[in-house]
């Protein structure tokens, strides 16, 4: 990763790679998480998740546990210190069905062989998951590196089903139960039900049916390289992401329809009635004035975000002007005709505040 300071070194600002990796590793519920590293590492993540946990109303811990490196380990190497964990945490009560190790920067810099420890048979699954952020990558790189080290656990299969599995979701994200569910929606008018949720709340054995799916439903379109991976071990076909825009949630019916062999017209025609009725709810706000900011002055605005929000505007007769009401692009971009309702409430909240002042 470059060192240049400046703010428009996006890198910078894209979060831990360990932290991506943990949350998507911790969805794993009967796993353990071991983190490679000194014990600050494993404190900070805690911290992240369990807040993030509580946040989402989830009363809960997350199971992880740390190697603890002292200065002697980092000198001499820590690779006892791992296997020492790995066996501690097979004896946690309730036992794991499996295990995730995730390495830290000082871990791959002092060139531990992680996976060569992982390896030793054990009985139950021990998964390295590479994750050293400073020698390259960023939060985005985590995710990718634990869901292809968890589709590990995944069994060939024969026979596909007619459903789904819905990768990579954002599990740090508000509302993302609430964009799997209008996945699940939209897949439903195709008469194509949910799989698995790879990985969101899900148990190792889950994980075995991975590959029974019809299409897997990438989160967005930066997760390409784990539907190549899927499809390459697995034969999956895969779309490479959750819809956004009344065009865009209609196109994803069209593309899921047809990779499962479903003729998608009838369900096409129905979204395109049901957007008509969402948009009719917002008829109050027609020929308002806007005008559209980014979220972050540190963020670019979303090209997606943006397109959105020129549809919704030519939707609803709305008018953009300097002087407008103030709304911020989303970030990300809202998922289905769900995630515009929910976007477009915010927007008459604020024109409303408009002018009532």
């Amino acid at each position: 990763m470059s060192s240049n300071p400046s703010p428009l070194n996006s890198s910078r600002f894209e979060g831990c790679t360990l932290t991506g990796a943990l949350s998507v590793a911790t969805e794993v519920r009967d796993a353990v998480c071991i983190i490679h590293g000194p014990s600050g590492c494993t404190h900070h993540n805690f911290s992240l998740l369990h807040a993030t946990l509580l946040s989402n109303d989830r009363l809960e811990l997350p199971r992880l546990l740390s190697t603890r490196l002292t200065e002697n380990d980092i000198i001499f190497g820590g690779e006892d210190a791992l296997e020492a964990t790995i066996t501690r945490a097979l004896s946690v009560s309730p036992a794991p069905a499996s295990v995730f190790v995730l390495s830290t920067c000082i871990v791959d810099t002092i060139g531990d062989d992680t996976a060569g420890v992982c390896a030793k048979p054990r009985g139950v699954p021990v998964v390295a998951v590479p994750t050293a952020g400073f020698l390259g990558g960023v939060f985005e790189t985590g995710v990718r590196n634990a869901l292809s080290a968890v589709a590990a656990l995944a069994l060939p299969t024969a026979e596909t089903t007619l459903t789904a599995n819905l990768v990579g979701e954002k599990n740090l994200e508000y509302g993302v139960d609430e964009n799997a569910a209008e996945i699940a929606r939209l897949l439903s008018r195709l008469g194509i039900g949910v799989n698995l949720r790879f990985v969101r709340g899900i148990t190792t054995r889950d994980v075995e049916r991975l590959g029974s799916a019809a299409v897997n439903i990438l989160r967005e379109p930066t997760l390409r390289p784990v539907g190549d991976d899927l499809k390459r071990r697995l034969g999956t076909p895969y779309i490479d992401s959750f819809p956004a825009g009344l065009a865009g949630t209609r196109r994803f019916i069209e593309e899921a329809g047809r990779i499962c062999g479903v003729d998608p017209s009838g369900a096409v025609e129905e979204e395109r009635a049901y957007q008509g009725e969402m948009l009719g709810q917002f008829s109050d706000v027609a020929g308002s004035r806007i005008c559209f900011k980014s979220p972050h002055p540190m963020l670019e605005a979303d090209p997606g975000a943006e397109a959105v929000c020129a549809e919704c505007v030519e939707a609803l007769d709305l008018a953009v002007d300097p002087d407008g009401v103030v709304i911020p692009f989303p970030y990300p971009a809202p998922v289905g005709t769900a995630g515009l309702g929910r976007m477009l409430h915010r927007w008459r909240v604020l024109i409303r505040g408009k002018r009532r002042g």
